[in-house]
Formats: C-alpha cells, sequence, structure tokens
C-alpha cells in the first residue's frame, strides 16, 4: 500500500527535504542536519508539518460521558478551552494510543491521536461508541496542522501569521472561524498548533519560510526534543504492552473516576506493582544506546532500551528503558549493550534535559 503524503509534502520536496515512511506517510525527516534544527526549536523557532496527524469530533447529549468512558484523564474537570493529554486503553491496561482531548464547548470534544494509529484508533472508538447518543466524526483528512515552537514561537505566530495567541495559557485551545490554534508542544519548548483547510495551512507554512524567521524542521529533531524532556512516544514508551503504570504515567490517569476502559487493570498495577518499568539510564562515554538494545544487570539481561540518543541539548549518552521494576530505583547501576560490548550507566529521571541544564 502507497503511504499518505500530508498538503504540504511538495514544499517538503521543493525544500530538498530527506522524505521517509512515518505512521503510514511519506514525512519530512530533515531539511539541513537534526542538529541544527534541534537547535532552532531550543533557541529561537521552529515549524514542523504535523498533518500526519489524526484528528476525531465528539459532539451531541453524551460526548462527555463517551470522552470519559475511553480517556483515562479526567475531562469533567476542565473548562470550554481547555486540553488534557491522557491515554485510551485496553481492557487489560495495555495502550490503545495516547492523544491530546480538547474541550471545544460543552458536549463538544476533539480529539488528537497518533497518525500510525489512525486506523486502529477510529475502529476501536466506534466499537466503544455503542449506547451513546452522540456524533463521532474521523476528520483526519479534513485538517492540516502545523506546530510552530520555540522560545520566539508567540512572537512569530503573532507578527508573521497574524494569528493573535499571546492570551493563550499552556494546554488551552481558541478557534478563530474555522481555524484551531492551541498552545501545548511535544519538544519541552513553547509552541502553538494550527488547525486548518489544506489550504490554509500551505499559506501559513509560504509566509513562515518567506519570513526567515523559524527554521523547517523535520520528524528527526521533533524526536530528539521530545525524547531529551522524557515525553512518551507510542510504539516506544507505550503500546498495547506497555500500560501508562509501567511507563510512569499514572498522574494522567484518574483512578477516583467512576469509570474508564481499562481502569480495573491499572487499579490492580497500581496495587499489586508491575513487572517492569520504563526508566531514564545516563552511560558512561559517548556510545549511543538506540532501540532494542539489551540492558543488563551485572551481565543478565533485564530489559530493553526504548528511545536513546547522544543527548543533542546535554551532550551526554542517555536512553530509556523498560526494565524489571526492581531495577528501576534512581542510581541503580546498569549496562548496556551495544553491538558486541557493554557500556556501565545508572538510572536518572527519564527528563534528561530542562531549560536550566547547564553542560
Amino acid at each position: 500500500m502507497e503511504n499518505k503524503r500530508t498538503c504540504l509534502y511538495d514544499k517538503h520536496v521543493k525544500q530538498g527535504a530527506l522524505i521517509s515512511p512515518f505512521g503510514g506517510f511519506d514525512m519530512p525527516i530533515q531539511y539541513s542536519t537534526i542538529i541544527d534544527e534541534h537547535q532552532a526549536v531550543r533557541t529561537d523557532c521552529g515549524v514542523f508539518d504535523v498533518s500526519h496527524m489524526g484528528e476525531v469530533t465528539v459532539k451531541g447529549a453524551d460526548a462527555e460521558r463517551y470522552v470519559q468512558h475511553i480517556f483515562t484523564n479526567d475531562v469533567s474537570k476542565i473548562d470550554a478551552g481547555q486540553i488534557l493529554y491522557g491515554m485510551m486503553l485496553y481492557d487489560n491496561g495495555g495502550t490503545v494510543d495516547d492523544l491530546l482531548v480538547y474541550k471545544m464547548a460543552e458536549n463538544d470534544f476533539l480529539l488528537v491521536i497518533n497518525a500510525a494509529n489512525i486506523d486502529k484508533d477510529w475502529e476501536w472508538m466506534q466499537k466503544q461508541s455503542e449506547g451513546f447518543n452522540i456524533e463521532l466524526l474521523n476528520r483526519s483528512e479534513d485538517y492540516g496542522q502545523i506546530a510552530v515552537q520555540g522560545p520566539n514561537a508567540e512572537t512569530v505566530v503573532e507578527e508573521v501569521l497574524g494569528i493573535a495567541c499571546k492570551e493563550l495559557t499552556f494546554y488551552t485551545v481558541k478557534t478563530i472561524g474555522d481555524v484551531i490554534v492551541s498552545r501545548t508542544g511535544y519538544t519541552g519548548e513553547d509552541g502553538f498548533e494550527i488547525y486548518a483547510s489544506h489550504n490554509y495551512i500551505c499559506d501559513c507554512w509560504d509566509k513562515l519560510m518567506e519570513s526567515g524567521r523559524c527554521k523547517p524542521c523535520g520528524l528527526g529533531c521533533r524526536d530528539t526534543l521530545r525524547f531529551e524532556v522524557g515525553l512518551p512516544l507510542y510504539g516506544d514508551e507505550l503500546s498495547a504492552d506497555i500500560s501508562p503504570v509501567m511507563a510512569g504515567l499514572s498522574m494522567f490517569c484518574k483512578l477516583d473516576k467512576e469509570e474508564f476502559v481499562g481502569k480495573n487493570a491499572l487499579v490492580d498495577q497500581k496495587t499489586n506493582g508491575v513487572a517492569q518499568k520504563l526508566v531514564g539510564i545516563e552511560l558512561e562515554g559517548k556510545a549511543i544506546p538506540r532501540h532494542g538494545y539489551t540492558v543488563l544487570k551485572d551481565g543478565e539481561p533485564v530489559g530493553e532500551v526504548t528511545t536513546g540518543y547522544h543527548s543533542i541539548s546535554t551532550d551526554k549518552s542517555v536512553c530509556m528503558a523498560l526494565v524489571k521494576a526492581e531495577y528501576g530505583k534512581l542510581g541503580t547501576p546498569l549496562e548496556v549493550q551495544i553491538r558486541k560490548k557493554t557500556f556501565p550507566g545508572v538510572v536518572v529521571k527519564k527528563r534528561f534535559y530542562d531549560k536550566h541544564y547547564k553542560k
């Protein structure tokens, strides 16, 4: 089956981007270098094509009750214009997907899901909708989306795109006509997401490129940026086999809610513990731990790397890894096998970088 293309695909090709398959789409991985693009977002402003993400709307008399049923976080506690992060789960606590839920108005929600999971999520959501008085629509084909990220993102969105966004606080959303503007980000920096028609998004991209005030960024640095601040990627740090409790994301699962799919499994995991947990590991030296590499304790395998890099912002070799829970305490010495050698490391917090970091 051929990969899909976003509305900005031709522009990426024209700009000389390295294109590669991701989540069923042909997506730009980098334009210049991953390091340049990463640093642009950390210090100035970068723009990403994230039109591959999925959008599902839930409206109707039972919309809030339905979202409460499928979502681990508690949307009854937020007002219109606010956003929550959380997960959709299988009955056994495994993760269907992690997502953002935008409360657009009373009983009117926008769910933003991962590109690779659109078809699977949509099928699962439809199955869960039985008995609810809602209108559930898959709007993924209708929206283009860009993410403007970095310390100067607010100024660029205001001045280059002419979109008033200053009043948006972190994890809030507003609409301007048919355009949806939110302030969340997936990079550890300030950032805005703009959802609109394909034509409008193409026009925004052109204005941003012509301004010279932000760098086009590919999915390569999107991964290095999210990883450094401990944000999960579905398929690596969350999956059908990795629950939010195992991933250390219990804070986004409100177990005091009356019910949601997978709640009983999470209660059991919180009560009785889990066999594996996600940890951060910092290695000695500059060897790079990659996804799938074995983690060892005194030469015995105890887990594997989910994501690893030589961190661009901290100049350290670090990884997230799923290990046996008994080896998950901060300060625990572990090793990572990289090709034929093993390299010593230590368990650290998964947030490897924050704004106050000094090399």
